[in-house]
């Protein structure tokens, strides 16, 4: 499903922000409320979104020129714009560090809710791709503590950062469900997030079994007929390694997007997963973006200097592969 963005004018700011014009960041800094914040219905996470902006404008010591995120994302993972892209943030603690990264903050408190949803995960993960592609944001993901003396962006939404900020449903090597039952919907969950659990079965299949149409709201406690799906696991793609370092040798001299083995596109994909690569460099080309982003992948998997040099080699495709599910040939 697509990012549920929540621009700027729908919740109530001026279309656009009076902050500074920053041309790129290094990455994005995840942040949290830090202070109670308890559990509410979607309806009313826009008036949360608009006191923010009303304390920051408040704050008199910080001479705020508007609520200093970002982007915010609510458990039910709506994305709030809130500076938006290209707008200099306010929240990573001094004029350096705001130059460094953007700042995506969850709705999230110290107390009350302090465990983030996986809806709130999958947004917190659409706005760092949003700011990567539409804010030129690099793939770097840190939290607020990163570089500045706080507790921020508290100890649950950390430890996920630490992990490279996965996706909810990455590495999750437990059986699907089985289909033709029913759901019980929860807290945080969206029509997405219910489809990822089941094998061979899309939102759209539960959306239409269940009469639900647009905007595809569901609400906790509703019971989903999941339709059935498919019993055929998908079979595995394959990797050939001397034609993936062929391209990555070959690719990133050459103008445009020329494909010279398809093979790479897979790559790309776990590359995304994993957080390392921009949804619109998922194009078969391995390109300099594509070479960069495995070459962070490489420093993951602990090698540095010339062995993190983007080109790939067996261990960490297989690894890659691995968690992401290809295989690889030699």
């Amino acid at each position: 499903m697509a990012i549920k963005l929540v621009r700027r004018t729908a919740w109530g700011a001026p279309a656009s922000s009076a902050a500074s014009h920053i041309g790129s960041t290094r990455g994005v800094k995840v942040h949290y409320l830090g202070s109670p914040y308890s559990s509410r219905s979607h309806s009313k996470c826009d008036d949360t979104v608009r006191s923010i902006r009303a304390s920051h404008l408040a704050n008199k010591a910080e001479n705020y020129s508007d609520i200093a995120y970002n982007m915010l994302v609510c458990e039910h993972g709506y994305v709030y714009e809130g500076r938006g892209a290209h707008k200099k943030t306010g929240a990573n603690g001094n004029s350096a560090l705001n130059a460094g990264h953007y700042a995506v903050c969850a709705l999230l408190g110290s107390s009350g809710l302090t465990k983030p949803s996986d809806a709130m995960l999958d947004g917190i993960r659409d706005a760092i791709e949003w700011l990567r592609t539409h804010g030129d944001a690099g793939n770097e993901i840190r939290g607020h503590r990163d570089g500045y003396a706080t507790t921020c962006p508290g100890p649950a939404l950390y430890a996920w950062v630490k992990k490279g900020a996965p996706r909810p449903d990455d590495g999750d090597d437990s059986p699907p469900p089985a289909t033709g039952g029913t759901y019980t919907v929860k807290a945080g969950d969206t029509l997405s997030s219910i489809a990822k659990k089941y094998s061979g079965v899309s939102w759209t299949d539960i959306a239409k079994a269940n009469g639900i149409k647009t905007p595809y709201r569901i609400t906790p406690g509703q019971k989903l007929k999941i339709p059935a799906g498919s019993t055929t696991a998908p079979q595995k793609p394959t990797v050939d390694l001397s034609k993936l370092v062929a391209a990555a040798k070959n690719d990133p001299p050459k103008s445009g997007t020329p494909v010279s083995y398809s093979g790479a596109k897979t790559v790309e994909k776990a590359l995304h997963a994993e957080g390392l690569l921009s949804k619109t460099y998922i194009d078969g080309h391995f390109g300099s973006q594509t070479k960069a982003a495995y070459a962070a992948w490489q420093r993951k998997c602990g090698y540095i200097g010339a062995a993190a040099d983007g080109v790939p080699g067996m261990t960490s495709l297989k690894k890659l592969g691995g968690k992401h599910g290809f295989s690889v040939v030699a």
